[in-house]
Parts: structure tokens; sequence; C-alpha cells
């Protein structure tokens, strides 16, 4: 029998707000979740501007003296997972249902201010000023075993680390996990906290960062505009529970939708440039097409990976024709990184969220800030105002350095 996987509880936390209420209602508001940054002090480095999740208590789901222990990815991931659980029913699960739910979660670089902090304080004070808690706290597979443990979650708990493909790739070995019968639940999705010094100055060196817009944050990401500059660094966490679809009827769960499809690649080209040509990002996405038993035909809607720099927009572009052929003209894109900036390894979560919000309240995401259209870049991108529609197959892409390639399909669930 088939084994089918449906989505029965997310939570989010984001720039654009806390709880996936709140995410869905600033999406359809096209509101921008950017501002200056506020993290570290930014006046050394040439971009300032980021997507930063402020105005949040970390106290609420840890007691102060741990939050100084880690950096702030396991709050926020925490707060995403406890909304996700909650919403699937499965807080309060037994023992023995909790000994068979699994963890996977994508994440890039899960506690590297931590270790940037720990590393001044090494250089400034000695061996002694270093916090037991360093390596813990920096280990980038902890991303998992955090939700793990305040949880009691005894399933496998992994990360999966891949740059920005990282959620998308987490979210569809989940999927595959549940479909072989390796296991009936899966808390997966992705969360990133990197907007520090070292990370923004790297990126910054790489010419990949957006700086012209450091006096009106609110216009710094402009996915697919021709005036686009660089992308702008974002966090969050976005996690979401898995569940074969007969486990999740005969407990009378809520269904979101249905993670259908998964599709990966390798343009083998570059470490930082997509391949021009775009076969290979076009390979994904028709690898999750099939994966999904659908036709090219049945998208209706793609929420583009679309980071703002000049070379990924057009390349996906191109990758989207290559797909779609003249049916590109007639699929609505969007990128939400226009309204919360690029969350690295938990951008393919930040996507999936926004899928299930256009399947449920029944919208199509804008892109804000465009405002001047690209000759490389002339598909429908659902310029500056969300759109009243209601999507059935959603594909979404996620691209990495290293020439990786992602993506996955969420489909409107239908018995």
């Amino acid at each position: 029998m088939k084994r089918r996987v449906v989505i029965t509880g997310y939570g989010v936390v984001s720039p654009v707000g806390i709880g996936k209420d709140n995410f869905s209602n600033s999406l359809q508001l096209g509101s921008s979740g950017l501002s200056a940054t506020q993290l570290f002090n930014p006046e050394h480095v040439p971009s300032k501007v980021s997507g930063q999740v402020l105005d949040i208590d970390f106290s609420t789901i840890l007691p102060s003296r741990q939050v100084k222990n880690v950096w702030r990815i396991v709050p926020m991931s925490l707060i995403a997972a406890k909304e996700a659980l909650d919403d699937a029913g499965l807080l309060d699960a037994s023992d023995s249902i909790k000994e068979k739910i699994s963890v996977l979660i994508g994440s890039g670089a899960h506690g590297i201010g931590y270790f940037e902090n720990q590393f001044k304080k090494y250089m400034e004070k000695g061996f002694k000023a270093v916090s037991p808690h360093a390596i813990t706290s920096t280990f980038v597979g902890m991303t998992a075993s955090e939700i793990s443990m305040y949880f009691g979650l005894k399933g496998y708990s992994t990360v999966m680390s891949n740059g920005c493909t990282s959620a998308n790739d987490a979210m569809g070995f989940a999927m595959n996990s549940i479909k072989s019968g390796q296991t009936d639940i899966v808390v997966t999705g992705g969360a990133e906290s990197c907007i520090t010094e070292g990370v923004v100055a790297s990126f910054c060196r790489l010419g990949a960062l957006s700086t012209q817009y450091n006096d009106d944050p609110v216009s710094a990401s402009r996915p697919f505009d021709k005036d686009r500059g660089g992308f702008v660094m974002g966090e969050g966490a976005w996690i979401f529970v898995f569940e074969e679809l007969n486990h999740a009827k005969e407990r009378g769960a809520t269904i979101y939708g249905e993670i259908s499809g998964y599709g990966a690649t390798c343009d083998a080209y570059h470490r930082t440039s997509p391949s021009p040509h775009g076969e290979d990002l076009a390979r994904a996405m028709g690898m999750a097409i099939d994966d999904a038993h659908l036709d090219k035909k049945d998208i209706d809607y793609i929420i583009a990976h679309g980071t703002s720099t000049q070379m990924n927009d057009s390349c996906e572009t191109t990758s989207i024709k290559c797909c779609f052929g003249s049916k590109s003209y007639e699929i609505p894109i969007s990128s939400l990184k226009s309204m919360m900036g690029h969350p690295q390894g938990a951008c393919g979560g930040m996507s999936l969220a926004g899928a299930l919000s256009s399947i449920r309240d029944g919208f199509l995401s804008p892109t804000i800030n465009y405002e001047t259209p690209d000759e490389s870049c002339d598909l429908d991108y659902t310029p500056n105002k969300a759109k009243v529609a209601s999507p059935d197959n959603i594909l979404i892409n996620s691209v990495a350095f290293g020439s990786k390639n992602s993506t996955i399909v969420v489909q409107k669930y239908k018995d």
C-alpha cells in the first residue's frame, strides 16, 4: 500500500511574526521584517540590514540561565517545535508514542554565533574564560538534539546541514523516511540564526550581501528586480510535523497539506555561482514533480529560492523556463525573502510555511520591492501585492553554495 505523508502541525518564529497565524497575516499584507541590524554592531561591515527575530522573550521556553548557555537558534527552534507539536495534538503524547517520533532538522550553522563569542573571550582573556558549553552549543547536530531532549522524542535525531538547501533536504528525507515505513511521525523543517559579525563580514567579502539600501532597510531585499544588489541575512525557525496519512486519520489530526515529492541534483559547476544554463535545477524540479506523481502542467504555484542576487534570480528564472517551457509564463512565483531576508539553511522551511499559508488561507504571497523589470527575469513574480488564489500543487526551490539544488512539492490534501 502506498504510504502518503501529510502535515499535521506547524510552528513559526520569523522576522514577520511569531506563530503561524501572525506569519500568514504578514505575508498577505506584504509586511517587511527587515530592519537595521541590531544583533551586533554593524559599523565595521558594509551590509547593515537584516531580517531579525526581535521582541521575543526566550524565557517563555527556557530559564534565563539556560538561555545564556545556548545560541539563539535553540529557543527559537523550541518555540516553533512546541507550536507544531501542540498543533498536531502530540505535545502531551504518551511515552510510547514519543519513542517513535523522530526529529530531522535542516540547519547550516547552528551555534556559530556562540562560537564567535567564545573565541573572542579566548583571545582576550585566555583558556579559562571559555564556557564548557562552547562545543555543545556550536555543534550543528544539536539543532535536532535540543528538540528531541526538550520534548522527550526518542526516534532518530538528525540534522541535515547542506547550506541553503538544508531544510528542503531534511524535509525530503523526512518524507521518504515515512514513505519507506521506517517511521510514522517526523518533526522536521529548518532553523537558522547566523546574523553575526563574522558571517556577515564573510558574505560581504564575497560581494553577496545588499549594501545599497542601508538607509532604507525595507527596500534592501528585492528578488527579480533589475536593481537587486545582493541578499539580506535572515533568521528564524519553521518546524512541522510530518505524519503517515492513516496514522494521522486514526488520531483525528488536522491535515494542512500533503508533502509528496522531492528532487535533488548538483550542478557540479562552482562553489558559489549557479550554472547559468539551469538544467540541473530544472532536473531537480522535474524529479520532485515525478516523485509526486504529477505532471508539470499540474504545478500552479512556485515559491522560488529568489535570493535577490543577480546570478541566482536570473539563473532560477532560466531553470523554471527549462523545466516548464512556455507554461512558465502562466505559473505565479513568489519570493518570501523579499519580506524576511535569507535565513540560509532554514529557507525551505520558511517557504513551506508560506505554501501552507497559501493553501489554508487562499492567497499567493507577494514579492515586495519589485519595481523595475529585468529582461533576464520576465516571469510572473506576484509583484508587491498578494493575490487571492487557491493553489493545489506548489513547488518549492532551494539552491545552495557548492552547486546544490533541492526541490519539494506540497499539495492541498485530497482524500
